[in-house]
């Protein structure tokens, strides 16, 4: 589909009243795509998680737009306002600030809202931290589950590890700097030294880290750099060998 092509298929671009879903990149903005500059140039709104975060996108497109936020503290009842622009016939983007809306960020409340009232969703594919990481893994990627960010208490992240030693596809999921240290550590001692893992660290961004061994290996070779940063973590199944 050409880059000045927004509408969806069967569908005229420009049509009145559409959701735009607007991935943006995860950390380098030269990863924004032709259809994303586009689509953001041509909306009367962006909804946006952080006004601040999404004003550093604009001034670097150099894009002048109407900001409104949309994230997890306000977004049931933002969701109904947006899909009432839509329903108005306004064309709106939604984006996070980093990825794809509604994949561990806010997003599913507002495009199911429009959806119920058969609004025009139109999403435009780009970024997304655990499709990058999978990309470049090295693991298994004909079946794969995400579970987004993992309970704060190691107890509930034991539990959770003990359910997937058996796995018979690879789990990939969100993890806090301020936990990664603490998750390591439960992943070596609950999984064993022999599982296969992947971990990603700021991805796309100048300091990007991605490396995948077994645990006996990735556990003291990760506590060894920098632990600061988004870290995106692929578990591989349990019969996986490197």
């Amino acid at each position: 589909m050409p880059a000045g092509n927004l509408g969806a298929a069967g569908q005229s671009a420009g049509a009145s009243g559409r959701l735009w879903v607007v991935a943006t990149p995860l950390g380098n903005l030269g990863d924004i795509t032709a259809r994303a500059r586009q689509a953001i140039a041509d909306c009367d709104v962006v909804a946006c998680e952080d006004t601040r975060v999404t004003g550093g996108l604009l001034r670097h497109l150099e894009i002048s737009k109407p900001m409104l936020a949309y994230h997890e503290h306000n977004e049931k009842d933002v969701a109904v306002l947006i899909a009432d622009k839509v329903a108005g016939g306004a064309k709106v983007a939604l984006i996070t600030d980093a990825g794809t809306p509604g994949i561990s960020d806010p997003g599913f409340r507002v495009t199911r809202e429009c959806r119920r009232r058969g609004l025009t969703v139109t999403p435009l594919p780009g970024p997304c931290a655990i499709v990058a990481l999978l990309s470049a893994s090295g693991l298994p990627t004909n079946a794969f589950r995400f579970v987004g960010f993992l309970a704060p208490k190691s107890a509930a992240r034991r539990r959770f590890l003990e359910s997937i030693k058996s796995a018979d596809e690879t789990v990939v999921l969100h993890e806090s700097c301020h936990r990664i240290s603490d998750f390591l550590d439960e992943m070596l001692e609950e999984l064993g030294p022999q599982r296969v893992v992947c971990v990603g660290r700021e991805l796309t961004k100048l300091h990007e880290t991605i490396r995948t061994s077994a645990l006996a290996e990735l556990v003291p070779a990760m506590k060894a750099g920098s632990l600061k940063g988004e870290f995106t973590v692929a578990i591989a199944p349990a019969d996986f060998v490197l």
